[in-house]
């Protein structure tokens, strides 16, 4: 069996797969990939399942040195892909001969990129997930040096081509379905004039701009949180809940954002302009 040595493990380089799903009553957050359609196209470059385990990176890439030859695709935040020193391309499936060493450079545009190996990286499953979860704590750790990772047995090939995935957010725009708690504030919903804070994380995105002031005073008993709900702490500032988020939380909810637009907020740096969309949904 194949194996990624772990050389450079970068800022933060963590296992992901498209999470653990049907367990938050238990407490567990869901984890996964922030970038979910990076990772379904890296994964069809290979011919793995759309949800295989691969690594996602944070901004500073990774390095890993392969003990036997394999295939691997690399997409997400655009970076330079080296084997052994040599370009290779990025967005298409690329193959590694026994002992290399594959790095993932600095991210020039975004976030996040997602290595991906044909087979998937066959780390124990936990609770049905490969995924590394930071709050919780569950699934494998993030990436140290001298790390081994698994990788399972490559199914058929793909005959896929170059992948075809939005750019990183010049602006970010994501669009606000009504919360539950939008009357707790005068100004809701929240619109324009913010940008993404430097404090985000897989947990969150934060911001920084106009504070929300409350229109009625009061604490809310803690309850169920959702992927892409926009709590409003104390300080007024909007908070969207990424993967890792807590299952339940105390602070009023002003909005939800589609599933659909956080894989733009998953590439969004720090300081990029952030404008929320107000919309009502479907009926």
């Amino acid at each position: 069996m194949a194996e990624l040595v772990v050389v450079r493990p970068g800022p933060l380089t963590t296992v992901q797969d498209l999470g653990r799903r049907g367990v938050a009553h238990l407490g567990v957050p869901r984890a996964g990939a922030l970038d979910e359609p990076a990772l379904v196209a890296a994964n069809r470059l290979l011919g793995n399942a759309p949800g295989a385990a691969a690594l996602e990176t944070t901004l500073g890439g990774v390095a890993v040195r392969v003990t036997a030859p394999v295939v691997v695709a690399v997409t997400g935040a655009p970076a330079p892909v080296r084997v052994d020193g040599r370009p290779v391309p990025w967005g298409a499936a690329v193959r590694v001969g026994a002992g290399a060493v594959l790095e993932v450079g600095t991210a020039t545009h975004g976030v996040r990129s997602y290595l991906a190996v044909a087979g998937g990286v066959a780390v124990p499953p936990v609770l049905g997930s490969r995924s590394a979860d930071l709050l919780s704590g569950l699934g494998p750790a993030p990436l140290a040096a001298g790390d081994r990772l698994p990788v399972g047995a490559p199914g058929t090939p793909a005959a896929a081509g170059p992948v075809a995935l939005p750019g990183p957010p010049a602006e970010l725009l994501l669009r606000l379905l009504p919360g539950p708690h939008d009357d707790w504030f005068e100004d809701a919903p929240p619109r324009g004039g913010y940008t993404v804070a430097a404090a985000s994380n897989r947990i969150a995105l934060r911001t920084e701009g106009p504070p929300l002031h409350r229109a009625r005073p009061g604490e809310l008993p803690s309850e169920a949180m959702v992927l892409g709900a926009v709590q409003v702490p104390p300080d007024g500032l909007p908070v969207v809940f990424l993967a890792d988020h807590p299952t339940t939380g105390g602070y009023p909810v002003v909005g939800v954002v589609p599933r659909a637009d956080l894989a733009a907020a998953a590439q969004a740096r720090p300081g990029t302009p952030l404008r929320f969309l107000p919309v009502r949904p479907a009926r």
